[in-house]
């Protein structure tokens, strides 16, 4: 055997036992996605205007959402097995005006879209407590 063929026999065993042993070790156990409705629970909302904002924050940051629009409030109402509010568009302008959330620079699927302030994020991270 010449000595390139011997080396990529080598080179190909290498592989090989990295691929064994990356099989051999326990696989890796994720955390467990944290549901809209437990989310709510948590955080104790006292009325829609709080049960907004929480919702708001769960799909930024448990969803991946850069924003979100009233569609989006109204079906995670539904998803966490809650009374969808009356005037949603409403909740929203009052978190504005509280300063936890802000209008997002471009309309998502034709709607007015909001995102969370910084503010809003540590009021929600604060269970809804003023720092």
């Amino acid at each position: 055997m010449d000595n390139e063929t011997k080396q990529i026999l080598d080179d190909h065993e290498k592989r090989i036992r990295a691929l064994e042993g990356v099989f051999k070790s326990e696989p890796q156990k994720g955390k467990k996605q944290i549901s809209i409705k437990e989310f709510l629970l948590s955080k104790k909302p006292k009325d829609d205007v709080q049960r907004t904002l929480v919702i708001c924050y769960y799909l930024e940051k448990h969803r991946g959402m850069s924003s979100f629009n009233s569609k989006d409030i109204e079906e995670s109402f539904r998803d966490a097995k809650e009374k969808v509010p009356d005037n949603v568009n409403y909740k929203a302008i009052l978190n504005i005006k509280s300063g936890y959330m802000m209008e997002a620079k471009e309309k998502k699927d034709k709607f007015k879209a909001w995102t969370l302030t910084s503010t809003g994020e540590r009021f929600v991270e604060n269970d809804l407590k003023k720092e």
